[in-house]
This record gives structure tokens, C-alpha cells and sequence, in this order.
């Protein structure tokens, strides 16, 4: 303040509202140096890091367009920054082309081509990269976290889930960043890591104003709430999720059909199967249908799922389930809880299995639609 004549100061200050998360007064400082000198490469890249924080790439990318026009070879150093920022504003856009060069000359290069390796799913090369760097920034801690759980998920390797915890754990309560928003998120992936969903909810709901919209936010906020047997808001959670790539997991596909079985909506977790190709997911797609509508007492559901799963495999336990299944929804016929009609249907099944069995069960059904005049 004592200095107002020194303009650049105002680029100084400005730097350190944009690490410390207040990016509109960070833009405030600035506009005070820019309104003196406008074509400050260093300045405009903040300005567009700002815009790119506060609105989204395409308000950055515009601010950068000028410096992109008219970048001397005096500012060779502001060009490699530029290149490499408009690889974050565009989304990973170029990011094989421009950040590998850049590894050691911008620390955030290695950084956000690890992030552009995890998006592609290429866990591995993700590592690779980097599992040699020190972290010293609560970003590079989450970073290296978030590699080794999915490494850790990929291989089944519980050494890398374990890596993966302890780094979260150790952001989330470190004194910097623990009541931060990303310190949040960091403790709720550590007690994600350990299953203890009730702690996950915790610091989940601490920050979920932020995050409405945001699938894999919600993601993980659905499961947890499945974890924790809130399967109506369980469902709610996973509905709002959009992206494609999401909704095709199988981890979303079986919770979903999970809730759906428990909110007492088999017949959509049943769609949920139809709609999946055949594979070693819908088998288990299936084997979840058939078990967790047995214990709901959701019988017709579970003897297709059992039918099926039987024409699949000749294991005996498939047969077990099925017949159980049936004599269920015969029961729930006869308590009048089932309508009548569906007895056809579950005699079809029956007489799909060549068991020695079925011929007994089969009689007794059709003796009583006979007394009872239920067409078969």
C-alpha cells in the first residue's frame, strides 16, 4: 500500500489471491497492472488462469487469443506457458502433441499430462509417469493418490489402494488443507478407500452444494448412500448422473439395480439386464437380480433371472434358486399378492428345466388354477 507506484507489485499480490483460491480478487489486482500495461504476457496468462477458474476453457482460451496472435520470440518463455495452458483450457485438446516436451521445463506439465493419461484410462502410463516425483503440493499428494487407487482398482493391488488412502489421509488433515474443498474430498476418498461410508457422507455432504451437478461427485456420493442402505436417495443420486461412460460401469449398473430391487422396482432392474449385451457383467448382472429380488421376496423377477442363469450354466444351485423362485410366486398368488395370470409364466419356466422335480411342483400348480378356473 505504501508503494502504490510500483505496478508490478500488483501482479505479485494477484498471484497470490490465484493460489489461495480467491480468484475475482485476484482479477481485481490485476486490472489495476493491466490498465497500465495491456499486452503483459504474464499478467493476460493470469487473467485467462482466472477466467479459466471462475467461468470455464472458453472464456480463458479468448483471453489468450491476443497473447496467441502476437507473441514475440522475446517472449519465448510466456509461448511454452501459452501452449501449454491452452492444452487445460481446451480439455487435454494436443496433450500428446505439446506437454511431453514441456515435462521438465513447466512443473504442471507432468501433472496435467498424468491427468490427460488418467481420462483416457490409461492408468498405467499415468503412473509411469508419475511414480518417481516427490510430491511437495497438496496437489501432487491428490494426484498421486488418485493414480494409485486406480491403479490399485485395476490390478486388485491392495499396496496401491493402501499408497492411495494414506495420501488422501494426508492432505485431507493436514492443517492447510483440511477445511478446503478439496481437503474435504480427500478425507471422504480416504474413508472410501477403508469403507466406512457413514464418515465418507460426512465430509461429502460438507461440500455437496459445490458439486450438484458433477457427475463423478455424484458417483461416489450414490454409492456411499447405497453403502449405507439409503437406497431411495441411493437411486435419486445415480438418475442425476449423465455421462455416458458412468452410466455404462458396471459399479453404477449393479448398485442401480440394487436400489431398484430395494425401493420395490425389480421390473427396472430387470430392464437394466435386457438392455446389456451378452458378457461376464450381465451374467453377474443377472446372478444380483436373481439373489437380491429372492430376498426381497420379489419371486417373479428372481425366476427369470434364475431361468436365465440356468441356461447359462448347469449349476445345480441355479435350479435350487429357480424352483424356490416359483413355489415363491405361487405363494404370493395364493396370498393374493401376485396376480393370477402370472402362473402361466411360471410354469413355462418350470418346464424349461429337465429336472426330475419339476413334474411334482407342476401338478400341484395346475391342480389348483384347476380348481381355482386360472387359465394355464
Amino acid at each position: 500500500l505504501s508503494c502504490r507506484e510500483y505496478l508490478a507489485l500488483n501482479v505479485y499480490v494477484a498471484l497470490c489471491y490465484y493460489k489461495l483460491d480467491y480468484y475475482d480478487v485476484s482479477q481485481e489486482v490485476l486490472a489495476v497492472y493491466l490498465q497500465q500495461v495491456p499486452d503483459s504476457t504474464i499478467a493476460l496468462n493470469l487473467k485467462a488462469c482466472n477466467h479459466f477458474r471462475l467461468y470455464n476453457g472458453k472464456a480463458a482460451e479468448a483471453e489468450l487469443k491476443n497473447l496467441t496472435d502476437s507473441a514475440s520470440s522475446s517472449f519465448e518463455f510466456g509461448k511454452e506457458l501459452i501452449k501449454h495452458n491452452l492444452v487445460v483450457f481446451r480439455g487435454g485438446e494436443g496433450a500428446l502433441q505439446v506437454l511431453p516436451p514441456l515435462v521438465d521445463v513447466i512443473p504442471e506439465a507432468r501433472l496435467n499430462l498424468v491427468i490427460y493419461y488418467l481420462r483416457q484410462d490409461d492408468v498405467q502410463e499415468a503412473y509411469n509417469l508419475i511414480k518417481d516425483l516427490e510430491p511437495t503440493a497438496p496437489q501432487e499428494y491428490i494426484l498421486k493418490g488418485v493414480v494409485n487407487a486406480a491403479l490399485g482398482q485395476e490390478m486388485g493391488s491392495r499396496d496401491h489402494l493402501k499408497i492411495a488412502q494414506q495420501f488422501f489421509q494426508l492432505v485431507g488433515e493436514s492443517a492447510s488443507e483440511c477445511d478446503t474443498i478439496p481437503g474435504r474430498q480427500c478425507m471422504s476418498s480416504c474413508f472410501f478407500l477403508l469403507r466406512q461410508f457413514g464418515n465418507v457422507l460426512i465430509y461429502l455432504n460438507s461440500v455437496k452444494s459445490y458439486f450438484y451437478n458433477d457427475d463423478t461427485f455424484n458417483f461416489n456420493y450414490a454409492q456411499a448412500k447405497a453403502a449405507m442402505g439409503n437406497f431411495s436417495e441411493a437411486e435419486e443420486v445415480f438418475l442425476l448422473i449423465q455421462s455416458e461412460k458412468i452410466k455404462n460401469d458396471f459399479v453404477y449398473l449393479s448398485w442401480l439395480a440394487r436400489c431398484y430391487i430395494m425401493n420395490k422396482k425389480p421390473q427396472l432392474a430387470w430392464k437394466l439386464y435386457l438392455k446389456m449385451e451378452t458378457s461376464g457383467d450381465s451374467f453377474n448382472l443377472l446372478q444380483l437380480i436373481a439373489n437380491d429380488c429372492y430376498k426381497m421376496r420379489q419371486f417373479y423377477y428372481s425366476a427369470k433371472a434364475f431361468d436365465v442363469l440356468e441356461r447359462l450354466d448347469s449349476n445345480p444351485e441355479y435350479w435350487e434358486g429357480k424352483r424356490g423362485a416359483c413355489v415363491g410366486v405361487f405363494q404370493m398368488i395364493l396370498a393374493g399378492r401376485e396376480a393370477k395370470e402370472t402362473l402361466r409364466e411360471v410354469l413355462h419356466l418350470l418346464k424349461s428345466t429337465g429336472n426330475s422335480q419339476v413334474e411334482y411342483i407342476v401338478r400341484i400348480m395346475k391342480k389348483w388354477a384347476k380348481e381355482n378356473r386360472v387359465p394355464v
